[in-house]
């Protein structure tokens, strides 16, 4: 496994990152796999050198966090060998003031993900969402402060509108806090949106880019047809990605990935990886996986490498789409 540098920050990480969405508890989605269905995948993805981990306080309402804190103590990572990510922003219950980026709300939800992770720091904190009901000025001293107690290393940011991000950027800078140094935006081969101006500004201000739904949800591996919507339990009983993909033009971008993985002799899953590894500014792909044969896939894209004319193969389908994925 080659490390790269996590944007314009000295620290280094698997360019995969392993999203632990998948892994917490079936009662919060019927696909989630529980503690004990989770630990081989964790456990395969070190094995594999990936030292990146991805979740949220909102996946399984925590379970997930829970779940990746006491796999990493099953297999004995030391702390300083692996990088965790976690978010806030999303309704953790009914009580009005547990969601959103208020002081109260990063305060309490930093010691509640320490908690479940069952560790001393989260190295990347990122907000899930903008707030337009806190002003920013609020949510950026909070951070600050998160990192100044020790508690968060680095500070990351998720999918917002590229003007949100700019004013975020711009005020840490005027005030002296502690910076974004990660963009998690919505980026894969049919959806292409992000390219206008998150990207370009993720790449001028050394952001890094760390795309969630690499292979969009599943729909770039070719498992899809428009009426049937899949054949696994996710891919039937997933509303958002049906919300998001299954468009006529999406299906033609499909139809490239398979024609260039059929002739290459792998799975489309790796050629729709490798294009996106290939796009100019991306990190570490955040990639999910509920078969072991999802991680070999997701490493194996990494020393694939698309010539030219595949490239263009795979953009010339690509018809703009309204903007999808800002507003969970």
């Amino acid at each position: 496994m080659k490390y790269v540098k996590l944007g314009a920050t000295g620290l280094r990480v698997s360019p995969l990152c392993l999203g632990c969405m998948t892994y917490g508890s079936p009662t919060w989605r019927d696909w989630v796999l529980d503690e004990a269905a989770s630990l081989p995948f964790i456990g395969r993805a070190l094995e594999l050198g990936i030292n990146f981990f991805d979740t949220a306080d909102i996946y399984s309402l925590g379970e997930s966090e829970r779940v990746l804190g006491a796999a990493l103590k099953h297999f004995g990572v030391a702390r300083e060998r692996v990088v965790i990510a976690t978010k806030v922003h999303n309704p953790m219950s009914e009580d009005c003031n547990d969601r959103g980026l208020s002081r109260k709300h990063n305060l309490h939800s930093i010691d509640a993900s320490l908690r479940r992770l069952g560790v001393d720091y989260i190295d990347l904190y990122q907000i899930h969402r903008y707030d337009p009901y806190t002003p920013i000025e609020e949510t950026l001293e909070a951070l600050n402060d998160l990192v100044r107690m020790g508690k968060v290393l680095y500070l990351g940011a998720s999918s917002m509108f590229a003007w949100q991000f700019a004013r975020l950027l711009a005020l840490a800078e005027q005030r002296g806090y502690s910076r974004f140094v990660s963009m998690q935006n919505h980026y894969n081969a049919v959806y292409r949106e992000e390219e206008r101006e998150m990207i370009p500004l993720c790449q001028a201000e050394g952001i890094a880019i760390i795309p969630w739904s690499p292979l969009a949800r599943g729909f770039l591996t070719g498992n899809r047809v428009a009426a049937a919507q899949g054949d696994t339990l996710r891919s039937r009983s997933d509303d958002f990605a049906h919300r998001m993909y299954y468009q006529p033009d999406d299906f033609k971008v499909v139809a490239a990935v398979q024609a260039i993985a059929t002739a290459r002799g792998v799975p489309s899953a790796q050629i729709a990886l490798a294009w996106l590894l290939a796009q100019p500014g991306v990190t570490a792909p955040i990639i999910g996986a509920s078969k072991l044969a999802h991680l070999e896939d997701a490493v194996a894209a990494l020393s694939l490498q698309l010539n030219a004319a595949e490239l263009d193969a795979l953009s010339e389908p690509y018809r703009p789409h309204p903007v999808l994925g800002i507003k969970a």
